[in-house]
């Protein structure tokens, strides 16, 4: 019999049930070799060679797999479909040769999209040998990414004296563009501006219109701009003889620059002198009306369902990573990790019987729609993200949870809407003039026809406005100012991080997840209402890097290391000649760096309290595990208490508070305040009674 290795153990009952016992089918249990933790296992001298290990951890397992080897007739390796998969069935294959002799006439390499009974057995009916383009391409971003961090963190440790910290290629530049986005935001001047909203109706209409009367604020403004009330119709002020009022402000953080451009209504009086100069009437001087469509997204590649998961689901890149692993491996997906927008011909084919048959022929595209991949080399994989069945909705069972299902419907509509026809509007704009040359715009927009928003929902509510004829005479009823101040760039999501990384060309899809999850776990960054904030550590370790590695921590650098990597991929360029190109310079900067580098005092906060032991006053750290409070002597003083953060809950055992804690490996929890007297804990808030 055949022996099937794959990945995961899901993946593996998943692929027994599909294929009914003709094959042994057993799981690596993800990479089986590694470069050693202990050192930096790659041999600078001669050509960069790395010295693989199994891990004490995985060698039992490793056996078993060599064992169930030695007993197959041929040996099958279906690792996941991308670099990282088929670097795996390298390993697997260097491992099994070594230990069972001469094999390769019973290697074979098979891939599949998805885990489904055909596309098992088409992979089956087509197998192929290891790509060791691929290989190289994966094992030049294991080397470059251990030379740079088993070279930079030490010397962090040094001058920085924190042994807990860590550099890396990628990681380190996103911690870059999240604390300069925090400088932009300190150094930020906000400044104010007025806009102008007037409500226009004739005579027989006023008595159907409420005015309101005073100044609004942007929320009150915000319900009323472009709305109307009965026949009535909310414009907003766009010009003075041609000349708009206009306040724009943008911020391009990789250029450094802001573009503004300021509004001439800076202040109340002058809002006050243009609406005493608002002469009625007014006359309509133009209805613009049109049939305005928009198309439906592509499906979902990695980057984009990590961004939406984010902003509709609020789960985190590595939360919404996990929960697509369990749906490809149980079979309901696609490989999820894509850069590729494509769809299989099957699946466009399947998508538009559903359609026409669940909401009717008049919602299917009148033909199909193929989408084009934008990244530079979609490498990842081939198709996008999207479910094997389109008929099957995802309902929670077996080993998926509601939050398993909620991705798969996100992913489930958009992929089905890709082939629905485009949504269809009836858009309005009116322009309003009286004769002192000032021009008013209103702008509404009624959904005509659907279209692929039947499957994936609106998020915007209709904006109707009255039916008017050009030379129409009409009348202010009122004009509202309105006070604004121009707002700072905001800070970044994980969703918008991840968009920022993708469209710079820094790291791949597939690595935001960790890259996320590091700079956190390494205490650079924190999270605040879902914003990502750096901390005073993440300040100086940007600072230090981006004086002593300016290459490092450049972004068009970075980007550009990400492409020779793919030149590797696609068999352009050889692996070692590219790790040589950059070590050299590399090393250098680094020698650098140690003989120049002065040591590094991470600001501390002082608190107004003195240490119990010496009086000498208490200082906020940060250590390996999060903040804590210590002495300021230290280490002649080696004083430290934890932080407590209560939460407004009691305790279910003893009624006392409710504090936040982490383990010693810094994962957060909930305990009772009374420990060790009660041992009270839990990691989820509800569970807190």
């Amino acid at each position: 019999m055949n022996l099937i290795i794959v990945e995961s153990p899901t993946k593996a009952r998943t692929l027994t049930r599909f294929l009914k016992g003709e094959f042994a089918v057993e799981a690596s249990i993800g990479h089986v070799r590694d470069l050693p933790k202990s050192e930096l296992g790659v041999d600078i001298e001669h050509d960069f060679t790395p010295r693989y290990i199994v891990p004490k951890a995985k060698q039992k397992h490793v056996g078993e797999l060599v064992a169930a080897a030695s007993k197959a007739d041929g040996i099958i390796l279906a690792t996941d479909p991308d670099r990282e998969g088929e670097a795996i069935a390298w390993h697997i294959a260097q491992i099994l040769e070594k230990k069972i002799g001469d094999t390769q006439r019973k290697f074979q390499r098979i891939a599949f999209h998805e885990i489904t009974e055909s596309a098992i057995k088409e992979a089956l009916s087509h197998p192929r040998s290891i790509d060791m383009q691929l290989v190289d391409a994966q094992q030049a971003r294991r080397v470059l990414d251990r030379l740079v961090g088993y070279n930079l963190s030490p010397l962090l440790w040094d001058k920085l004296s924190k042994r807990w910290l860590s550099a890396g290629r990628v990681q380190s530049v996103a911690v870059r563009l999240i604390v300069e986005r925090e400088r932009e935001i300190t150094k930020f001047e906000k400044k104010e501006f007025w806009t102008i909203s007037g409500v226009f109706g004739s005579s027989s209409w006023q008595a159907s219109h409420r005015a309101r009367p005073g100044s609004q604020s942007d929320a009150g403004q915000a319900s009323m701009t472009n709305k109307s009330s009965g026949n009535s119709i909310v414009a907003q002020l766009v010009s003075k003889d041609g000349v708009k009022y206009e306040q724009t402000l943008s911020f391009d953080l990789f250029d450094g620059k802001y573009t503004t451009t300021s509004s001439t209504i800076t202040n109340e009086q002058s809002a006050k002198t243009i609406i005493a100069d608002l002469a009625s009437p007014f006359t309509v001087s133009a209805v613009d009306k049109k049939e305005v469509k928009r198309y439906p997204y592509a499906p979902y590649t990695t980057s984009t369902l990590q961004q939406d998961a984010g902003r509709k689901l609020y789960f985190s890149s590595k939360r919404t990573m996990q929960l697509a692993q369990k749906l490809y491996e149980e079979g309901l997906i696609t490989y999820h990790r894509t850069d590729s927008v494509n769809l299989a011909e099957k699946f466009i084919s399947e998508a538009r019987a559903f359609i026409s048959k669940e909401y009717g022929n008049k919602y299917v595209a009148d033909s199909a729609r193929r989408y084009k991949t934008k990244s530079k080399v979609a490498q990842e994989a081939h198709e996008a993200i999207r479910p094997t069945n389109v008929a099957v909705r995802g309902e929670q069972g077996g080993e998926l949870n509601r939050d398993h299902a909620r991705l798969y419907d996100l992913i489930w509509k958009r992929a089905l809407a890709s082939q629905a026809a485009e949504a269809v509007f009836d858009s309005t704009t009116i322009i309003i003039r009286n004769s002192n040359n000032y021009q008013f715009e209103a702008q509404g927009s009624v959904v005509k026809f659907d279209g692929f928003l039947k499957i994936v929902g609106r998020e915007s509510d209709e904006v109707v406005v009255p039916s008017v004829s050009v030379g129409q005479v009409i009348d202010l009823i009122q004009a509202i100012p309105t006070q604004h101040f121009t707002s700072p760039p905001p800070r970044y999501t994980e969703a918008s991080l991840v968009k920022t990384l993708e469209e710079k060309g820094i790291g791949r899809p597939s690595t935001y997840a960790p890259i996320i999850s590091t700079i956190q776990e390494r205490q650079y960054i924190t999270r605040e209402d879902k914003k990502l904030v750096p901390t005073e550590l993440g300040n100086t370790v940007v600072d230090f890097l981006v004086k002593y590695f300016p290459n490092i921590m450049s972004l068009p650098f970075t980007a550009t290391m990400e492409d020779s990597l793919d030149d590797i991929a696609n068999g352009e360029k050889q692996w070692v000649p590219v790790i040589a190109a950059f070590y050299d310079p590399f090393a250098k900067t680094l020698d650098s760096a140690y003989e120049q580098a002065e040591k590094v005092k991470v600001v501390e906060e002082k608190l107004d309290e003195a240490c119990p032991d010496c009086r000498n006053p208490l200082v906020i750290r940060m250590g390996r595990y999060g903040k804590f409070i210590a002495c300021s002597t230290f280490p002649t003083c080696k004083y430290t208490r934890a932080i407590v953060e209560k939460i407004d809950m009691k305790c279910p055992k003893c009624g006392g508070d409710i504090v936040i804690k982490k383990t010693h490996r810094g994962k957060m929890f909930y305990g009772c305040s009374n420990y060790p007297t009660c041992t009270f804990a839990t990691w989820k808030k509800e569970d807190i009674k």
